[in-house]
């Protein structure tokens, strides 16, 4: 009798080994060990240049409607808001394209400030700092933005958690000092738009020259411009007459990148411009058009493809459209 019983027992054990086994085999495997699910604190700590990887891989976007920021500027340089859809013309190559998408709102966007702190601003520094003020205050409220201070290296001095007034106080007791690593200080500002809340996405550059100690080198971050989808501005303040290499390096930089992303530059000798220009910049960007079409020969080949935008009414005061002259298409 106590044999049948130790055999029922048995059994009954190979029963349960059984039913675990075929339970937790259905199950999803589970992690080895708790780091793997822990969930770390958010690193509050300021964002640096030398903290960054050697080389991230390109900004890709999946293209299925390319989006195209369009801004039309009269002979004073004032933004033209009168324009309707069919004052304008798209292509792609020499394609002609549908515009499928006409937008002329003044939609929120998300923007990063980059102010050169280098020992080079002293003299300059107060009005820069004014011009920061004069960006937001034309700037829509419900902006996403931030601010990167960069000498010797970039630093992310603030962000949209902060209110515009604590932001003018942190700049406010900055001291300007050291090296310019401009190109480290773009590489940083896409860094953290990768990341940003609106599709819409800008830069605003301002500096008094050129680079002259990032880790990063012009090819790199012309090629991360181009593959982005964020826009560049820049306000430089160069003298009259430029014959420091650097400078003139610098001035060629920004209007590279500018340029390929459907912002633009703008140079000047007498500081004293920069709160009404940066002014000029934010209400420039709250009056964009923004243009978009489906490819009417899609090809997903990982390549950059040429955008270009005309306005087609005539129009008595001649008119410059800056827009993204380019993007990058996905890769099958």
């Amino acid at each position: 009798m106590k044999a049948v019983l130790a055999l029922t027992n048995g059994a009954r054990a190979l029963v349960l080994v059984a039913f675990f086994v075929l339970t937790f085999a259905a199950l999803p495997a589970l992690p080895q060990s708790l780091d793997q699910i822990h969930v770390a604190p958010a690193d509050r700590s300021p964002a640096r240049a030398d903290q960054l990887p050697a080389r991230s891989r390109p900004l890709r976007v999946d293209v299925d409607l390319v989006l195209v920021p369009t801004t039309v500027t009269d002979s004073f340089n004032r933004p033209v808001t009168s324009l309707q859809q069919r004052d304008f013309a798209l292509f792609e190559g020499n394609e002609p394209q549908d515009i499928k998408f006409f937008n002329e709102e003044d939609a929120p966007i998300s923007i990063g400030i980059l102010l050169d702190t280098s020992g080079s601003m002293k003299s300059k520094y107060d009005l820069a700092r004014q011009a920061v003020s004069e960006f937001f205050r034309n700037a829509n409220s419900n902006d996403d933005y931030f601010v990167i201070t960069y000498s010797n290296v970039p630093v992310v001095l603030a962000d949209t958690t902060q209110s515009v007034d604590s932001i003018e106080a942190r700049l406010e007791s900055v001291i300007p000092n050291g090296s310019t690593p401009l190109l480290d200080a773009i590489y940083l500002g896409l860094t953290k738009l990768k990341k940003s809340r609106y599709q819409r996405r800008a830069l605003l550059i301002i500096s008094d020259g050129g680079d002259n100690t990032s880790r990063y080198n012009t090819r790199e971050i012309r090629d991360l411009v181009q593959e982005s989808d964020v826009q560049v501005y820049a306000l430089g303040m160069f003298g009259p007459v430029t014959i420091a290499i650097e400078d003139w390096a610098g001035k060629k930089l920004l209007n590279t990148i500018t340029e390929a992303t459907g912002g633009r530059a703008v140079f000047f000798s007498s500081a004293s411009k920069l709160p009404e220009v940066a002014a000029s910049f934010s209400r420039e960007l709250r009056n964009q058009y923004v243009l978009g079409y489906r490819p009417s020969n899609p090809q997903k080949d990982g390549k950059l493809h040429k955008i270009r935008v005309k306005v087609t009414t005539p129009i008595a005061d001649p008119v410059q459209v800056h827009y993204k002259r380019e993007y990058l298409a996905a890769r099958y």
